[in-house]
């Protein structure tokens, strides 16, 4: 049966097929929610509470997180008595668990807190008046004049998530992996959208709770890992580290597969290297190279993998001051290096170049960054963004005539991505800039300033996504 997707993005819902018409609700009785004891629980939002009821019901903690977005761990977390106090997710958990928000005094525009007994009303405004609201609202765009009389005041009505499907197929599961792939690209080309891979991910993990055969089971675990690795970056990357730690801990709780952890470990130590903690990285990518050995030797895609966490390890211990150990790490992901494109390989030289700028090995890095840059100059891409970047700041302290001109351009590619975590990469361009002497060079770095410490929408920093 076919998965609805109204709860998605417009950008992502518009490539959905049709939805089936056979649905069922979550697995649990609604009658469970009318119980005065029951009721009185969600009154109090006691969601503790509320899920030892579901699990004496029958209801399985796993079943209980695929429909709520939680990890198994975090529902184990609140059964031990951790409280949710924060509104969006006690919207979630009504919305996956099929609970009336009036009855956790959650309604829209309703600030009451519901005790003994809650009354719902009938929505103040007719089917009737809701339709003709488009009606009386266009003459108003159109010509700017009330044809066919004043516009109402509506209230937006209650949002109700897509019905599951009676039972899970493959068609569900090759729409994860599609709506993965349009997010992975808009995240690469200009960073962010972390509220729609967040959300996207949240809501396809009720999925788990639909009953498959065991094949299709797994590979829906394979493709909500990789959903859940891509939401946790495009997080990390917007700062939104907390959700981002929430989304790598889906992933590793669902990988079924050796390739897919490793890719999460590589992207879960990309951020914590990004945010300043090199050595939680390198512990993250170390555990990545060990479960890299569980891979086929014989796969290209094995070498590409251990190369990269071996760059990525260099980019670490650069980080540390440890510079025996980032040129041996360095080497070996030199020495394994089977590029796969003129876009790998220019992601990779730009890896190498930062390690060498780190070391202010300006002569060696500056080869590096100029053919990062050759490579994806044309490429409106985050990663382009950030090579022309190190390209700039290599120029700039070397006292190169060009410097200023390719500072000028790195800054304006990178103001134009909506990515906050690109934006705080360049603070080493700043730094040079700063040092060196002359107005455009002063006013350029205060403009990079300004781009580095503006927070932006949504992020993207880097390029581990592939």
């Amino acid at each position: 049966m076919s998965y609805g997707h109204a709860d998605n993005l417009a950008a992502i819902a518009a490539s959905a097929p049709a939805v089936g018409s056979e649905r069922h609700r979550p697995p649990i009785d609604a009658p469970l929610y009318h119980r005065d004891d029951v009721r009185r629980i969600l009154a109090e939002r006691d969601i503790a509470a509320l899920y030892r009821v579901l699990k004496d019901a029958g209801v399985t903690q796993r079943q209980i997180a695929a429909l709520t977005g939680q990890s198994q761990s975090e529902v184990s977390e609140i059964l031990k008595g951790r409280h949710v106090r924060a509104y969006d997710v006690l919207v979630r958990i009504a919305e996956g668990l099929g609970i009336p928000r009036e009855f956790m005094g959650l309604s829209y525009g309703d600030s009451a807190t519901y005790a003994e007994e809650v009354t719902v009303s009938d929505p103040p405004e007719d089917e009737d008046v809701l339709r003709r609201a488009v009606l009386l609202a266009a003459p108003v765009a159109v010509w700017g004049l009330p044809l066919f009389g004043e516009i109402p005041e509506l209230p937006a009505p209650p949002w109700v998530p897509s019905p599951l499907p009676s039972r899970l197929g493959m068609t569900d599961v090759v729409r994860v992996e599609h709506q993965t792939g349009l997010l992975r690209t808009l995240a690469y080309q200009h960073g962010g959208h972390a509220d729609a891979a967040h959300a996207i991910a949240t809501h396809a993990m009720r999925l788990m709770a639909v009953p498959a055969e065991d094949r299709v089971k797994a590979k829906l675990g394979s493709a909500l890992a990789r959903l859940h690795t891509l939401a946790g970056w495009c997080c990390a990357d917007s700062l939104l580290d907390a959700h981002a730690c929430h989304h790598f801990r889906q992933a590793l709780e669902l990988a079924s597969e050796s390739y897919e952890m490793v890719i999460t470990l590589r992207v879960a130590g990309n951020t914590d290297r990004l945010r300043g903690h090199p050595n939680d990285a390198l512990k993250l990518y170390q555990l990545a190279l060990v479960k890299a050995w569980d891979l086929p030797r014989d796969d290209p895609q094995t070498a590409v993998l251990t190369s990269w966490l071996h760059a990525q390890s260099a980019r670490a211990f650069a980080a540390m001051g440890i510079e025996d150990k980032a040129w041996s790490s360095l080497a070996e992901a030199r020495d394994g290096w089977y590029p796969p494109g003129d876009l790998a390989r220019a992601d990779f030289d730009s890896q190498t170049a930062q390690v060498h700028l780190d070391f202010g090995r300006l002569d060696i890095a500056e080869p590096f960054a100029a053919a990062a840059v050759q490579a994806s100059d044309n490429q409106r891409h985050v990663a382009g963004a950030l090579a022309l970047t190190t390209l700039a700041a290599i120029h700039v302290r070397a006292g190169e005539p060009d410097g200023i001109p390719l500072a000028r351009k790195a800054i304006d590619r990178i103001t134009v991505l909506s990515s906050p975590r690109s934006r705080q990469q360049l603070q080493p361009l700043t730094a040079a800039l700063e040092a060196r002497p002359g107005g455009d060079a002063r006013e350029l770095a205060r403009m990079a300033r300004q781009v580095a410490t503006t927070r932006g929408v949504n992020s993207a920093g880097g390029c581990p996504l592939r």
